[in-house]
């Protein structure tokens, strides 16, 4: 007595087919399951023999092999479940076997029956049509319905216990089917602003203009500064300043968010552009992915949002230094001997940092207690190659008593946001052609068609190249960010002006 369900496993984030083989024989009971499988899948095999008997079904006291094919990928995970208790009940003949022709079958599966959900549900879902199988339904658990649901033309249906499923192959019952209105979600969700707000943060002026540059173009920034000038604080005010989302990036975003199984129950569509924060302590493998099945890290659960670094130098070196093929590719690659995969990594780094290991150096009130080479150690932890990836590097001094005691009313978040976003808006017509988000994405080949210098512009970028002794990547980014400036004015030829500003976010190139 043989059978054969789909299933569905991941691979990275993306969906792959898994075809759930079972065979009943004659001979001493035994329950084997071959196919890779990891210990996790292993274990299905006392889930699925409790599922079935406390759910009325009968577990058949035989030789039961179930095989997972493809046999060369790797299984990991609690979603086959579903499929295998399914492909038992088939070949045991408790169910029609043909029930199961044209159904992928997906979720854990608790003891008594429930079936429990599964990260990646909204993956899996993109997959079938990326492959052109939109004919076949998904059967999901119910609590992944919402999210499997946000990808269209793919039938997805929600089923919550075992009992449920056998109803429903029999024909004596419908299974829920997903839809979700995306655009109600995507109004709703952009109305909740609980961002901190820019009108909070006393002061330094220079620091907030410098990150509504970074925000109009996604430039990455370090902000320097002793301790308590409010460099955690800018930070952490800049999703405000944000474009809102659209459709696509929403969905990109939760399906990356749907395999690391972070999604809102409540809320599954992530609506606001990610800001995370990890801490010092981050593994190289926490920091980009990894792990025996990879998985993604920080740097991909920042797609399309803000990684936010305080303490940069604090950090492993191993940990930094791998952030550079992200900052420069906006992917990551994750090598292991059975696998390559990849991991969309397009995020806009903020990075903070002390000016030498007490915080002082600098100070106009307070003395420095580091001998130089203390200080150069610790500037050396962030090596010249990784600054050079940085875009804008700006100071964060310490601010006076009287402007803490000012009470003229700083400009809101919302007012910067509006330049952020008519600056995103040139750059979004200007790269409509391209797979290019914003000035921060532009390669060196786009330079010369997207990026018109002012003669002056071009003198002044010329003697800074010399006296600074800057690199062919670091030329390039003062273009962009000079570009990004100058969309901010709405001027379409970058002047003398705006490359002498973008200079001068290059300041810390001197030290290295």
């Amino acid at each position: 007595m043989f059978s054969k369900v789909a299933s569905c496993a991941l691979e990275g984030i993306e969906g792959l087919r898994v075809w759930v083989e079972t065979d009943l024989d004659g001979g001493l009971p035994n329950f084997s399951l071959v196919g890779l499988p990891a210990p996790s899948v292993k274990e299905a095999r006392e889930r699925v023999r409790a599922a079935l008997r406390n759910s009325g079904f009968d577990f058949p006291v035989m030789r039961i092999t179930v095989n997972l094919a493809p046999a060369d990928l790797r299984k990991d995970g609690s979603a086959f479940d579903l499929a295998i208790a399914a492909g038992i009940l088939a070949s045991s003949e408790q169910i029609p076997a043909e029930a199961l022709s044209g159904k992928i079958l997906v979720g854990e599966l608790s003891l008594d029956g429930k079936v429990r959900p599964v990260p990646g549900t909204m993956a899996m879902a993109a997959s079938l049509k990326e492959q052109g199988q939109e004919d076949a339904a998904l059967i999901v658990p119910l609590g992944n319905l919402p999210e499997a649901s946000f990808v269209s033309g793919v039938t997805v249906q929600g089923v919550a216990t075992l009992q449920e499923l056998v109803s429903f192959l029999k024909g004596e019952i419908n299974l829920p089917l997903g839809k979700m209105d995306l655009e109600e979600l995507l109004t709703e969700g952009n109305k909740v602003n609980d961002y901190p707000d820019f009108r909070e943060v006393k002061g330094q002026l220079a620091a907030k203009r410098a990150l509504e540059i970074s925000a109009a173009g996604g430039h990455n920034i370090l902000l320097s500064g002793p301790p308590g000038t409010g460099k955690t604080m800018l930070a952490r005010r800049v999703p405000s300043i944000l474009p809102s989302l659209t459709l696509q990036e929403c969905l990109e975003i939760t399906k990356i968010y749907s395999v690391a199984g972070l999604l809102d129950e409540e809320m599954p569509l992530i609506t606001r552009r990610p800001f995370r924060s990890p801490h010092h302590s981050a593994t190289a493998a926490g920091m980009l992915g990894g792990g025996r099945i990879p998985q993604p890290g920080e740097v991909t659960l920042a797609h399309m949002g803000v990684l936010f670094l305080d303490e940069f130098p604090e950090y492993s070196r191993e940990v930094l230094e791998g952030l550079r093929q992200p900052l420069e590719d906006g992917d990551v690659t994750i090598t292991r001997s059975e696998m390559t995969l990849r991991f969309p990594s397009q995020f806009m780094l903020v990075a903070s940092r002390n000016p030498c290991p007490c915080g002082f150096f600098g100070h106009p009130r307070r003395e420095c207690q580091c001998s130089e080479r203390q200080i150069r150690r610790y500037r050396l932890k962030s090596s010249g190659p990784l600054m050079d990836r940085i875009d804008i590097h700006i100071e964060v001094p310490s601010i006076e008593y009287c402007e803490l005691q000012d009470d003229r009313i700083a400009e809101s978040s919302s007012e910067i946001r509006k330049r952020v976003e008519k600056a995103r808006e040139l750059q979004r017509q200007r790269f409509q052609d391209l797979n290019i988000n914003c000035n921060a994405g532009l390669t060196h080949r786009y330079l010369q068609e997207f990026c018109s210098l002012q003669r002056e512009a071009r003198q002044i970028l010329g003697r800074a190249f010399d006296s600074l002794s800057l690199s062919m990547r670091a030329h390039d980014r003062i273009i962009k960010v000079a570009r990004t400036i100058a969309d901010l004015d709405g001027e379409n030829l970058i002047q003398a002006h705006h490359i002498a500003e973008a200079i001068q976010y290059r300041s810390f190139d001197r030290n290295y």
